[in-house]
């Protein structure tokens, strides 16, 4: 997996983004620079672990699809750190595009990286029915996402109840992960089955790593995390809704169940997505 990474890092780095060559200052730049600037790429390793498992000749090819997961994470997070969102000035250790040239670029970006998403998938070297199939994973767990954000916003200071932050999470953060999974399981060939386990765990999964991502928010430190700190105080999270100690609670069950789910897979999977949480 570690090399697989690093060959995926460099594709990334060295892609061609010639389709933004224009007159505009700094588009071109602001485009791509959130991409690059570091990341855990988990999108892409859960489906890297997936097409690892069961087709390793695959995995070249999956690169195309693996980044249309980051690009379209990433114009998340440029949209997520706007000012009329959370307003932040900071992303993985830089200056967010809204602070670095202006809203209107920011925006623009994350257009265009949601847009080029799917265009990576039809210029990828898969038959165009995996295309489909592909597409409609990766649009469904966007749209989720996006229902999720929108209550998300919409609900700031307003307290709701573990089932409605439940619902908030599993569109906003669940969708896109299970989609990261389900797409591997396509690109691999799996049987429907496989593929709707896949699936579900990767719903318990993004839900786990919110309740993580909340406790990090209240523990952490802003040099750790690359963004700004209690920055959820006025948000529906967990440790907001919970405590800091309930919601550690929760996470540790959700891990534990994890674990108990991956020894239902196939072995090949189970001992790649271990390693993946460990390191995770």
């Amino acid at each position: 997996m570690k090399k697989t990474l690093i060959d995926f890092e460099n594709f990334l780095k060295s892609h061609d983004t010639s389709i933004f060559e224009s007159f505009h200052p700094y588009f071109q730049d602001a485009f791509w620079e959130m991409v690059v600037n570091g990341g855990k790429r988990f999108r892409p390793s859960l489906l890297f672990s997936i097409v690892l498992a069961n087709d390793k000749k695959k995995i070249k090819d999956s690169f195309c699809i693996a980044l249309a997961l980051e690009v379209l994470h990433t114009y998340s997070l440029i949209h997520d750190d706007l000012p009329a969102m959370d307003n932040s000035p900071l992303r993985r250790g830089h200056t967010t595009l809204h602070i670095k040239y202006d809203e209107c670029g920011a925006i623009l970006a994350g257009d265009a990286l949601n847009t080029y998403a799917f265009y990576l998938i039809s210029n990828s070297n898969f038959s165009d029915k995996i295309k489909v199939e592909i597409i409609k994973s990766l649009g469904f767990g966007a749209l989720k996402m996006v229902l999720g954000q929108a209550c998300d916003c919409f609900f700031e200071n307003k307290k709701l109840d573990k089932s409605k932050i439940d619902f908030i999470h599993l569109n906003k953060t669940a969708a896109l992960i299970a989609s990261s999974l389900e797409i591997g399981g396509i690109i691999a060939l799996l049987d429907k089955n496989e593929i709707k386990k896949l699936k579900i765990f990767g719903t318990k999964l993004g839900l786990y790593f919110q309740i993580k991502d909340d406790v990090l928010d209240s523990t952490s430190v802003e040099e750790v995390l690359g963004k700004p700190i209690n920055n959820d105080i006025s948000k529906n999270s967990y440790v907001n809704l919970l405590g800091l100690q309930k919601a550690k609670d929760a996470k540790d069950r959700l891990k534990d169940e994890l674990l108990l789910e991956l020894d239902t897979m196939q072995d090949n999977i189970q001992k790649n997505l271990k390693e993946l949480l460990k390191s995770h």
